[in-house]
């Protein structure tokens, strides 16, 4: 049967097993123990037990023995305690503060990209040095993006503060990695694209046309235009308030591999209200219906028959295939190259800062710069004019 979770899996005959490294000081090597238990849950409280029990095993024999030292972790205990036992811990403990979805990406770097290179390692034995060379060599074999190589970075930190807090060892937080800065250019929708796809939306409206148009008026982003219900609409006042988002996650303990799960926006400044233009509140009136979700139903849009609907107009309307995403950059060049101001684009859009609005979202397209470039002309002269 598939894994689930820290290690645990559901046996044949019906009970759960998780596995855990542990070291075995006698052999010299580490190896693995099985917990069992007739619930998921059961047997993750069983394995942070056991870790536990372990751990002050480990803190007892070094107390009788007379130890003191910290191997070559400063200030710390010499115990036998793997990193792999640290982090399921840490996970455990984030679990418990962080929204599910901030879990699930935690637990997905940590097993992805530092498991196989910390994990079996020991705090006794380990110094900082150690751990950063050991990820640095990982993330130079790696093309991995910026974003990610900070999160691998910043987690592997929030599990050395975790160690130190519960086991008075003393690892100095890794130094930040030089990471060069390799952005991206955004791409956006032409002219020529906007209009074909526009005549292809306008040709034959239905719900997900009109969904479609609706990011091209205001930017939403695919998890909250699929979560989007009537209450979070003002007809009246013709605004529409973020409130939710979508997206389908792992979830531990479950047979399928993923859920749709339904929570808050992704940070405060993403929780907006966004004004509405007359011909949307129109088609959105044309809409209505007793359900709560405006485009889903009685349940949230799947995104991905969002993205599918999405991906055969493109098609349709003669337009290379894009993410989804694009619809969200081409509404806020727009914006732009209509004069909006970058403040108020900025609310719009839900960003924290208006530099990320300026620097990642807000592209002038080659069109804009043309013209930009043919006022030029009318400026020479009346230097000229004024000249003689």
């Amino acid at each position: 049967m598939a894994r689930h979770g820290e290690n645990i899996r559901k046996r044949a005959d019906g009970r759960w097993e998780g596995r855990y490294k542990t070291w075995d000081e006698h052999r010299g090597r580490e190896f693995y123990r099985s917990v069992y238990g007739r619930t998921y849950e059961e047997v993750k409280e069983k394995m942070s037990r056991a870790r536990f029990e372990h751990t002050q095993t480990a803190v007892g024999e070094n107390q009788a023995q007379g130890g003191t030292g910290c191997g070559r972790s400063s200030g710390g205990l010499d115990m036998a305690v793997l990193y792999s036992q640290v982090a399921g811990e840490w996970l455990i403990d984030i679990a418990g503060r962080r929204k599910y979805s901030t879990y699930i990406k935690y637990e997905t770097v940590y097993k992805t990209h530092l498991d196989g290179i910390i994990g079996s390692c020991r705090l006794s034995d380990t110094t900082a040095p150690e751990i950063q060379a050991k990820i640095y060599e990982h993330l130079s074999a790696a093309m991995l993006s910026e974003s990610l190589q900070k999160s691998i970075c910043c987690i592997a930190n929030q599990i050395l503060l975790f160690a130190g807090r519960k086991y008075a060892v003393n690892i100095s937080q890794l130094e930040k990695p030089d990471i060069r800065h390799r952005t991206k250019p955004i791409e956006v929708l032409s002219r020529a694209e906007q209009a074909r796809l526009l005549s292809g939306i306008y040709g034959e409206l239905d719900p997900f046309k009109i969904a479609l148009l609706l990011c091209l008026y205001t930017g939403l982003r695919l998890g909250e235009l699929c979560a989007l219900k009537w209450t979070d609409i003002d007809l009246k006042n013709m605004s529409i308030t973020v409130n939710s988002t979508v997206q389908r996650i792992a979830v531990q303990g479950r047979m399928t591999r993923t859920l749709l799960l339904e929570a808050a926006p992704k940070s405060e400044s993403s929780r907006r209200t966004i004004p509405l233009t007359a011909e949307i509140i129109k088609l959105l009136t044309q809409l209505k219906e007793n359900r709560p979700y405006v485009f889903g139903g009685d349940t949230p849009l799947e995104p991905r028959t969002m993205q599918y609907r999405y991906k055969k107009l493109l098609k349709e309307a003669d337009v290379d295939d894009r993410n989804f995403h694009i619809l969200r950059h081409t509404f806020a060049t727009n914006c732009i190259e209509n004069g909006m101001d970058v403040k108020a684009l900025s609310e719009i859009l839900g960003h924290s800062d208006v530099k990320i609005t300026l620097n990642r979202y807000v592209h002038p397209t080659m069109e804009s710069k043309r013209k930009q470039i043919g006022l030029l002309p009318d400026f020479y002269g009346q230097i000229l004019g004024h000249v003689f």
